[in-house]
């Protein structure tokens, strides 16, 4: 290359000569983005800044956690940190998101940080280390995985470092890859349950009349001993289909699933056999396991511990996670709960305020395009959420609607109020694209496992820390950066409780947990308020009000990240345990889980010890019977024992309204977060085919709520109703929960009716000086004529639960001023105001049992639903509400991907 001196004429100049002539490479990710010629943008953020300084620093730890805020640059840093990873020679690189829309976005980052990149597992520039190899995690972590499976003869890909982006999805995807869930529809399902019949049987008469049915009930474990001895069976009936690349829920998962099949759990209900096993077993997949770097970006974990459980990262490590010197890199936000501020007000009227927005109306009386109009999305967890707002979505989307639809959004396309079903993660939805986000629902556990563990664990620190995190994800779609805003509310009274109760609250991150107080204390005053309150507090937020902005920036300055990564004992202990029963040493692996949860409380000791009696009885059958003996009595929900637990008898309380007011009083601290209990507790009671355990549940705590003593001795004994109330010393209400119902045909069924009259027979043998008054909670009360009630029945129908539930509701608000709810003379003042006392609580109107015609329609199935309204609608009603990213990534391969690499 030449230049010119006009002095000297011209020079001949070589720069390429100049700088570093040795041409050493450049490590640290700092001075790489310094070095890219026409950068994308002028700088790095200072907490990106931070964060790569403290990884490089830190990089030759083998799991590294970062922690950034939502819309923290997470993907440039993950990005430069697998460059940097590959100057070093720790290579192949591979960068691993949720689902492949995600891995579009990376692909997009890098080619304007000019970092190469690539699609192609078999790439030379890959497997050089000249590229970063982009791709979902379910294409590395499956039983078919094109880096190799151990065990499977397949040859292993090395991989140096693995960063995994959005690490609580992975988390997700990881459970659903090492799980194999049988569905009804396959031939396979009836085989594999008939060979556990009599072991489904013993442990729930009722739920396995449920399944042999195919009708919806609560999920019933297989106990671990019929599993253990039957597990080459298992092996007999599902190895002939488990080379078809058509039936991907086995296809994928078996190669994981057969080499610990002895150490696996299985959960069965109506719908599906599911099989998984305590912890995952990542050491099959030699590319993860043994990655010298893994590197897991992360905004919203709240519980670190499922690294270690899940992915096998070390405990040490993920207890120093990476994070910025502060936590005040996100965007603004207004966290409103309806329900928190004037639990009044209807679902309904919210909706309303939602679409008024959309178009611009932000009073109650204005005129539609007073104010920009702007995007309103809202995230369900399930199709019938959806269908709640079809008469003012303009837009319903499902997972696989995203990827041609989500740009248009992005792009800061006007659409109106968009719902996006069971999609609480892994969408940017940066500026313009979402102004207003409505939370609407906690996604709720869809697997029989996953089921079986919530009701296991609801109401501990554990089961709020999951639920939180899921809440706190939903909550980051809407801003993308640190000069973002968009408001957020939340409906329902479960979603409103997680930011007004502090013991919940302590579960969201830092930044988050600020956002929060600082919307709470704003929400202070309109406590009690009216909708057009709620729209002119949204207002001066979206309108950008100085003083808002001015308080908010000065809360948010001094807030810090947590220094410390979050690990429960159970985490470490269950990982720790897991490695030594495959490594053959059951005994200690039970011994070491025993006692890494001594310090939890009984109720969650109780889950944890089933797994510990699962181990033992490898070894020792009369040590692992007496564990779970132990785990029963502590939490009703874990295996049923072979010694059958002695029935007690269920004595009432001395008096209900002292009884009422001393479960209140250590319950709730305010009258809101009273009222959101109960609304709670009332939101559980429906007819809802997939959440029937969750209802049961509900039913006995409504009884301790109102002074009762209450059971649930299907549960505790394996028999009897479902649920049973103490009225009086000489009175019991047996309760038989169908909410789960879905036939066309809704009379009450004779076998419904066989049952109902063997556990009358089951109190009369139990309760001999004892009236029990059978109740049906069905849909209707007309019973088929070839069945014959018992004597006295009466059904709570949908008419009598609405009454149930309205009755309930005023006495909530009769006593939540004035902290009424603690003082028995107030409480039972409204008790028997609202006919809350003795049968009549529950049967105050309540039909008794009817025969009825040859067929009676199922009310549940011909509600009319209104039309969608808005422009395009885009609502696919046949596509699953349960699709998701690990559902996604799974699905890619064609029938020719024999290997998951799509």
């Amino acid at each position: 290359m030449c230049a010119t001196n006009e002095l000297e004429g011209t020079l001949p100049l070589d720069l390429n000569s100049l700088g570093n002539a040795a041409g050493s490479v450049v490590t640290d990710p700092r001075d790489i983005f310094a070095a890219i010629p026409s950068k994308p943008f002028p700088r790095l953020r200072l907490e990106q800044g931070e964060v790569l300084k403290a990884w490089y620093q830190r990089r030759t730890r083998r799991d590294t956690v970062i922690k950034q805020n939502t819309g923290g640059g997470k993907t440039t840093v993950g990005l430069l940190i697998a460059q940097s990873s590959l100057n070093e020679g720790i290579g192949p690189a591979v960068y691993l998101t949720p689902d492949t829309y995600l891995a579009e976005q990376v692909v997009a980052e890098a080619k304007r940080l000019q970092i190469p990149t690539t699609q192609n597992a078999r790439s030379d520039d890959f497997l050089v280390g000249e590229a970063v190899l982009v791709t979902t995690f379910a294409k590395l972590i499956n039983g078919r995985s094109s880096f190799g499976v151990s065990g499977t003869g397949r040859p292993t890909q090395s991989l140096g470092t693995v960063v995994v982006d959005d690490a609580h999805s992975a988390l997700a995807i990881a459970e659903a890859q090492f799980r194999t869930t049988v569905p009804s529809s396959h031939s396979a399902f009836r085989k594999i349950t008939d060979l556990f019949a009599d072991a489904l049987k013993a442990q729930s008469p009722s739920g396995w009349r449920a399944i042999d049915r195919g009708q919806p009930s609560a999920p019933v474990p297989v106990p671990f001993w019929s599993w253990q001895v039957n597990t080459n069976l298992v092996r007999d009936i599902l190895e002939d289909d488990a080379e078809d690349n058509k039936l991907k829920w086995l296809f994928f998962s078996w190669p994981l699933i057969n080499q610990v099949l002895e150490l696996c759990n299985a959960t069965v209900t109506a719908s599906s056999f599911e099989i998984r096993p305590p912890c995952s077993p990542v050491e099959l997949i030699p590319a993860f396991a043994n990655a010298k770097r893994r590197v897991y970006l992360t905004a919203t974990l709240a519980d670190d511990g499922a690294l270690v459980t899940d992915l096998g990262a070390t405990e040490a490590d993920v207890q120093t996670p990476v994070t910025p010197e502060r936590a005040a890199d996100l965007g603004d936000r207004l966290i409103l709960a309806p329900l928190a501020l004037n639990p009044t007000l209807s679902e309904d009227a919210v909706r309303d305020l939602v679409y008024d927005f959309s178009r611009g109306k932000r009073s109650g009386n204005g005129t539609e395009s007073e104010a920009k109009r702007l995007n309103a999305v809202v995230l369900v967890p399930s199709n019938s959420r959806a269908d709640l707002w079809r008469d003012r979505a303009d837009y319903i989307w499902h997972v696989d609607d995203l990827k041609t639809n989500a740009p248009r959004l992005r792009a800061g396309e006007w659409l109106g109020v968009v719902v996006l079903v069971n999609k609480y993660d892994g969408v940017d939805l940066p500026g313009d694209a979402c102004r207003l986000l409505v939370i609407d629902g906690v996604p709720f556990p869809l697997t029989p496992g996953e089921s079986r563990e919530a009701a296991a664990l609801d109401g501990t620190d554990t089961f709020a820390a999951r639920q939180t995190q899921r809440i706190e994800q939903g909550m980051g779609r809407g801003i993308r950066d640190a000069e973002d805003h968009c408001a957020v509310l939340l409906m329902g009274s479960t979603l409103a409780m997680s930011i007004r109760a502090t013991k919940l609250r302590k579960h969201y991150s830092p930044a988050t947990e600020a956002q929060i107080e600082l919307s709470q204390q704003l929400s202070a005053q309109i406590q009690g308020e009216g909708l057009e309150s709620i729209r002119d507090t949204l207002d001066m937020f979206l309108r950008r009000d100085p003083a808002w902005l001015k308080v908010s920036t000065r809360e948010m300055a001094g807030v810090e990240y947590n220094k410390t990564g979050l690990i429960g004992p159970e985490s470490a202990a269950s990982r720790r345990a897991f490695d030594l029963a495959r490594a053959g040493q059951p005994d200690r692996a039970a011994q070491t889980l025993l006692d890494g949860i001594r310090t939890l409380p009984p109720y969650e000791q109780g889950w944890y010890k089933e797994q510990a009696a699962a181990y033992a009885n490898l070894h020792d059958h009369d040590r692992a019977q007496t564990i779970l003996m132990e785990a029963r009595l502590a939490n009703i929900n874990v295996t049923m024992p072979l010694t059958a637990i002695p029935i007690r008898t269920l004595r009432p309380s001395a008096a209900q309204a002292d009884a009422a007011a001393k479960y209140l009083a250590a319950k709730y601290d305010s009258g809101v977060e009273l009222m959101l209990g109960f609304n709670g507790l009332l939101e559980r009671m429906e007819y809802d085919k997939d959440r029937t355990d969750s209802a049961e549940a509900a039913f006995e705590e409504l009884g301790r709520h109102l002074g009762f003593t209450t059971e649930r001795p299907d549960k505790i004994y394996g028999t009897g109703p479902d649920v049973l109330w103490a009225i009086s010393e000489d009175k019991h209400l047996l309760l038989e929960l169908k909410t789960g119902v879905t036939r066309e045909d809704v009379r009450i069924a004779k076998h419904e009716l066989d049952q109902a009259s063997g556990h009358v027979s089951w109190y009369q043998r139990n309760y001999p000086s004892s009236t029990g008054i059978p109740v049906f909670v069905h849909p209707s009360h007309h019973y088929a004529t070839n069945g014959t009630p018992p004597e006295g029945t009466q059904v709570v129908d949908p008419d009598t639960l609405r009454s149930i539930k309205d009755r309930v509701l005023g006495f909530a608000r009769a006593v939540q001023n004035n902290d009424g709810w603690t003082v028995p003379h107030v409480v039972k003042k409204y008790l028997l105001q609202e006919r809350l006392t003795g049968p009549d609580v529950l049967l105050a109107g309540a039909p008794r049992t009817q025969p009825a015609p040859r067929f009676v329609q199922n009310p549940m199935t011909v509600v009319p639903r209104p039309e969608p309204v808005g422009p395009t609608p885009n609502f696919d009603a046949a596509t699953s509400a349960t699709d998701g990213p690990a559902d996604e990534a799974a699905g890619e391969c064609d029938d020719s991907d024999q290997d998951g690499d799509g």
